[in-house]
């Protein structure tokens, strides 16, 4: 089980990306096996952690016929502090998917530098900004306003680049082979806007 390096006092990324999730879309309710695809784990891996936080008091859930619905629990003391916490360490990946998946010509979107080593499982500070990298040919000032959106949410600056589709395939100059060999975490705007 890997621990998170953007917020260790959690017990896992698993845990960490699933809180996130609920926490930064606090008015949706998610199905099991859509947390689960969403943060990259198996089902019964979230029904563990499910379990764990709902003993807990951290989340709600209901049923909908064979569906279990799993969302934050809003009346809780510790939301709104919890919500902070959770946008400045796990908060870009969900923050900045939902904002840059509406924007049309965007074919591929990727987190990199510090924040993405840390949620890689490189040991390390803090990150006091996020690095994204857009490739495609959408307009930088629709792409600057997304970031600036995000930057309220997540309380630091994020940096966006944007590259050519050609460019970022054939990895032309020294910036794209350094971030290419870097940790990239990518951001699926295929799925609906959180």
């Amino acid at each position: 089980m890997k621990v998170s390096q953007l917020l260790p006092i959690l017990r896992s990324r698993t845990q960490a990306d699933l809180l996130a999730l609920l926490y930064l879309n606090p008015t949706k309710e998610f199905s099991v096996t859509e947390v689960a695809r969403r943060v990259g784990s198996s089902v019964p891996g979230v029904q563990q952690e499910i379990v764990k936080l709902l003993k807990a008091g951290f989340i709600h859930d209901r049923r909908e016929g064979n569906s279990r619905l799993v969302s934050a629990e809003k009346d809780s003391i510790i939301f709104k502090p919890l919500s902070d916490l959770l946008a400045v360490t796990h908060g870009p990946l969900p923050v900045l998917k939902c904002e840059l998946a509406p924007i049309a010509g965007i074919e591929a979107a990727y987190i990199y530098g510090s924040w993405a080593a840390r949620y890689s499982g490189v040991t390390g500070g803090v990150p006091n900004d996020v690095d994204v990298l857009v490739v495609g040919v959408a307009d930088l000032d629709e792409i600057q306003s997304a970031a600036e959106r995000a930057e309220v949410i997540l309380q630091r600056e994020v940096n966006v680049r944007r590259v050519s589709p050609k460019s970022w395939k054939e990895g032309e100059g020294a910036f794209l082979k350094t971030i290419k060999a870097g940790p990239l975490v990518t951001l699926d705007l295929s799925e609906a806007a959180l």
